[in-house]
């Protein structure tokens, strides 16, 4: 069986689906790893550390894809710089697998029913304790509330912690995040690291325990109706619950120095926790970092991808912050991934029981079908939901 690796082409992507190290383990159990050139160096990760691990080095992407029976990627499949579709290139009946969003990639899927792809979206998990080690969302979530408190702290014109100088003593910063899920409960500790005061809000009361067990302050809403669904996700809430939130919301974010905002509801655009009269009452030089950009944002002044400052505030809207710090959010995705390879094997070569609860419902599409209900939705021009 061969396992091919492309060199992600998307736009600002840097990471890669297999490391070396994983692509090790693959091969010691006797199955062929290809990889297109190049397809690590920007994670860190050059030619020549494949061929250590027993990897073979395939020179151009057609070349790679006509050979696979297996495609691990990070990105959903697209259009080549070389002006042909990368599905173009693969047999009827190839398994790729990735964080490929089918619920706001309808193009993609369709291409994958056309070609006769059978795919896997690791977006689609269950949240189960038997897919934990395969969980893409919550690994690349960890980098992202990492890396959104780096961002913070640079464009911030302040320390984070409280310092005694000869000058005198430095007040520590003070931070708010929205949403404590894995991205925000790694910003709340990556905050509380380097010394700031954190305060941390969710719909979910549940959430609690975790947020003040990093040392955070949690602030709580009153809530009326359950606010999350069965998989534990947040959901939407009423137009009265969500009212109350953001009157507590802008209460507290006047006297914040930086803000993350994490709140995202799976398959819906990201719920608007900070308005403009809200950025209008906040400290002049603070700065909002939104991780909800790619989904509209939480932030109302939110621009995708791009870094403004409105009324004396920094909105920071950069899409894909796991990109930014490849070799280690590489690193993980490949674990994830290879984990979830290996419960689609046995002895060596698939065996796709579609009855199993993980591969049931992480397939987006096969037998030139999309089988997944919400993917189908999306692609036939509803909301997927």
């Amino acid at each position: 069986m061969n396992i091919a690796i492309p060199k992600e082409i998307a736009a600002g992507e840097r990471r890669v689906a297999l490391v070396p190290e994983t692509a090790k383990r693959l091969t010691k159990g006797g199955i062929e790893v290809l990889v297109e050139r190049g397809a690590g160096a920007a994670a860190g990760y050059p030619d020549e550390a494949y061929t250590d691990a027993g990897a073979t080095i395939v020179a151009s992407p057609n070349e790679l894809w006509a050979q696979a029976d297996v495609v691990l990627k990070i990105q959903m499949p697209q259009l080549h710089p070389s002006g042909q579709h990368e599905l173009e290139w693969c047999r009827e009946g190839t398994v790729v697998i990735g964080h490929l969003q089918p619920l706001t990639q309808p193009d993609g899927v369709r291409h994958l029913k056309e070609r006769k792809v059978t795919s896997f979206s690791l977006d689609l998990l269950p949240r189960i304790t038997r897919a934990q080690s395969m969980d893409v969302l919550s690994s690349q979530s960890t980098v992202a509330g990492y890396k959104a408190v780096l961002l913070a702290s640079a464009e911030l014109g302040k320390f984070l912690p409280m310092l005694v100088t000869a000058a005198g003593t430095i007040a520590p910063s003070k931070v708010l995040v929205l949403g404590a899920g894995v991205a925000g409960l790694q910003a709340i500790a990556t905050a509380r690291r380097l010394g700031a005061v954190v305060s941390a809000f969710d719909v979910r009361p549940a959430v609690k325990e975790q947020v003040e067990s990093l040392g955070a302050r949690f602030l709580e809403a009153e809530t009326d109706q359950a606010a999350e669904d069965a998989g534990g996700y947040a959901k939407q809430l009423s137009d009265e619950q969500h009212k109350r939130e953001l009157e507590l919301i802008h209460k507290h974010i006047k006297d914040m120095d930086a803000v993350i905002t994490t709140a995202l509801i799976p398959g819906r655009p990201a719920p608007e926790l900070i308005t403009e009269q809200m950025v209008k009452d906040m400290r002049p030089g603070s700065v909002i970092v939104d991780l909800a950009a790619e989904m509209g944002g939480n932030c109302a002044l939110t621009e995708k991808g791009e870094t403004v400052q409105v009324h004396g505030v920094t909105i920071i809207g950069r899409l894909n912050l796991p990109a930014t710090m490849p070799t280690h959010a590489s690193q993980m995705f490949s674990k994830n991934i290879t984990t979830f390879l290996q419960h689609l094997m046995e002895d060596g070569a698939l065996k796709l029981n579609f009855e199993d609860e993980i591969t049931g419902a992480t397939c987006i599409t096969r037998d030139g079908q999309i089988v997944n209900d919400r993917a189908r939705a999306a692609a036939e021009g509803g909301n997927g939901t």
